[in-house]
């Protein structure tokens, strides 16, 4: 994997920081801003001297692999790679659908969401955020949880760290009570992953105020639970001039 260093700011410094937050106890609790300056550079040697390996604060091979990176996980989690998601302009294609208003009339398109999942639900009022994403990677030739349960995706496919458009992301509303933006009773709502700010999440998903649609949630009042994507296979050996992807294929 790419060697970084002090004075480097980029994206795989970013993912740097959250490794050594999440490995190390007590975390050091730093800022994923993705700049490499002299809390990060201590924390590095920190972590080597732990690991046995040469204190110098340059992060190359071997700390990545004293981190957990390893093919599957780099992949997966794609810093610096191409990654293809072909569900994600299938979930654009179905904005606008909505619930049908009438008393006792269903929208068939989200019946026809409902029929990817165990539950196969009949109705419309019936929450269909996971129905929405389980149809979408259906359509997409790729096995969903067949769950209705937002829940159900926390535990699909390869967990990412930084996310990219298209990514399932899983959030849950801090608050107990059903949820009229999501129409969640659970709390818990699974959708596709648009943009993130620090106070704020853009996501498209289904049953977002009754229709599939970008919703923006604000993160004082829901909490992201987990960012997956489909496992992967990789092709086209080899990527930043070593040994790895320089091409990735959801699949």
């Amino acid at each position: 994997m790419k060697t970084i260093r002090k004075g480097q700011k980029n994206q795989l410094v970013t993912r740097l920081q959250m490794l050594l937050n999440q490995n190390l106890k007590p975390s050091p609790n730093l800022k994923p801003d993705g700049d490499f300056g002299n809390k990060t550079y201590e924390v590095v040697i920190q972590f080597q001297k732990l690991k046995n390996l040469s204190p110098d604060g340059i992060v190359g091979n071997k700390t990545w692999d004293a981190l957990g990176q390893n093919i599957s996980k780099i992949v997966a989690e794609n810093i610096a790679l191409n990654v293809i998601t072909p569900w994600h302009d299938i979930a654009k294609a179905e904005l606008g659908i909505r619930e049908n208003s009438k008393t006792n009339k269903h929208n068939a398109r989200i019946i026809e969401y409902h029929a990817t999942t165990t539950l196969k639900a009949k109705t419309d009022e019936v929450p269909w955020c996971s129905s929405f994403v389980n149809w979408v990677m259906t359509q997409s030739s790729y096995k969903g949880t067949n769950n209705a349960l937002a829940k159900s995706w926390l535990d699909w496919g390869l967990k990412v760290i930084a996310p990219v458009q298209g990514d399932i992301v899983v959030i849950k509303k801090k608050t107990k009570g059903s949820d009229k933006s999501t129409g969640t009773s659970t709390g818990y709502h699974v959708a596709f992953f648009d943009s993130k700010s620090a106070t704020h999440i853009r996501l498209l998903g289904g049953n977002q105020q009754d229709s599939v649609k970008y919703s923006t949630f604000n993160l004082s009042r829901y909490e992201v639970k987990g960012y997956r994507r489909p496992i992967t296979r990789v092709l086209n050996v080899p990527v930043f001039n070593s040994s790895f992807v320089n091409r990735v294929l959801v699949a």
